[in-house]
C-alpha cells in the first residue's frame, strides 16, 4: 500500500495544474478508474506536446527520431525494415516513409544487401549522427523538464506500476 500511496502523491504533486476534472469541465467526481485512464490521456499528451516543441526546430517528429536511435543503437550494422519497426516505441505501418523523409534529409542511407537482393539495409549517416547528438540534449532538457518534480524515488515507484502493463 505504501507505494501505491507514494505514487498517488507523486503524481499528485506532479499534476497538482493537472485537475482532470477542472480541465474536462465536469463537476462531478469521476469514479477512479475512469479519472486514472483520463489522467493517463492527458499526461501522454502532454509529454507528446512538450516532445514535438523540442523537436521542431529540427524538422524531426518523434518517430524519426525514434528511428535515428534505434538505427544508432545497431552501431554500424545495417537494420532492415521490420527490425526498425519491431523496435519503435510507437508501432506504425509506415516505417517506409519515416526512413525516406529521412533519407530525403540525408541522415539515413538505404541500399539493397549484397547477398540478397530482396532485402534492404538502412543504416545511419554521419550527417543523421551529428543531428542526432543535438536531438539528444534537446530531449535531454524536455525529460529533465517534464520530470523535474519527481525524485528518484518518486520514478522508480512509477516504473514499478508502470511496468504491470
Amino acid at each position: 500500500m505504501g507505494n501505491k500511496l507514494s505514487i498517488y502523491i507523486c503524481i499528485y504533486n506532479c499534476c497538482i495544474d493537472m485537475n482532470v476534472e477542472q480541465i474536462i469541465k465536469t463537476e462531478r467526481k469521476l469514479p477512479l478508474k475512469m479519472r486514472t485512464m483520463i489522467h493517463f490521456a492527458l499526461v501522454s499528451n502532454k509529454i507528446n506536446e512538450q516532445y514535438a516543441v523540442a523537436l521542431k526546430p529540427y524538422g524531426i517528429s518523434k518517430q524519426q527520431f525514434n528511428v535515428l536511435r534505434i538505427l544508432r543503437g545497431q552501431k554500424g550494422k545495417p537494420a532492415n525494415l521490420s527490425t526498425i519497426n519491431e523496435r519503435m516505441v510507437t508501432k506504425m505501418s509506415n516505417t517506409t516513409r519515416l526512413v525516406d523523409k529521412l533519407i530525403t534529409k540525408g541522415y539515413v542511407d538505404r541500399s539493397v544487401c549484397p547477398s540478397n537482393r530482396r532485402k534492404v539495409e538502412i543504416l545511419i549517416t554521419t550527417t543523421g549522427k551529428k543531428v542526432l547528438e543535438k536531438l539528444d540534449a534537446a530531449m535531454q532538457e524536455t525529460e529533465n523538464e517534464i520530470l523535474k518534480d519527481f525524485s528518484k524515488k518518486e520514478l522508480e515507484i512509477l516504473n514499478t506500476l508502470l511496468d504491470k502493463f
